[in-house]
């Protein structure tokens, strides 16, 4: 019911800058809060942030916070993240999630967008 796409990766110099977009559509109305997840390859996968749309309150893990920013992009409907000064670490597939309460598992996905941060 509820579709997730995210485009916007590829391939950036540690210290340089890139934005991933995730596009919403289908119902949904009954999935206010997106995130976005990484997973580098062998490894589990992990949580850089949220918002919710009603306010637009975000809420990061504190090893992304002050280098990754997650907005609303109102002109175009989707679900931004800003990576400033990304670490080669930070290389992975990087997956846009929705739930639809806070309590809730994420569970509507994207297919990912390969992101790769270069030395």
């Amino acid at each position: 019911q509820v579709q997730l796409v995210e485009s916007g990766g590829g391939l950036v110099q540690a210290g340089g800058s890139l934005r991933l977009s995730c596009a919403a559509s289908g119902r949904t109305v009954g999935v206010p809060i997106l995130g976005w997840f990484p997973q580098a390859p062998g490894k589990a996968r992990e949580f850089v942030g949220l918002i919710a749309w009603r306010d637009n309150s975000t809420a990061y893990s504190s090893s992304m916070k002050g280098r990754f920013t997650i907005y609303r992009d109102n002109a175009n409907n989707t679900m931004c993240l800003q990576m400033n000064s990304p670490k080669p670490e930070d290389t992975a597939v990087y997956y846009c999630a929705g739930k639809s309460s806070v309590r809730g598992a994420f569970e509507y996905w994207g297919q990912g967008t390969q992101v790769t941060v270069s030395s």
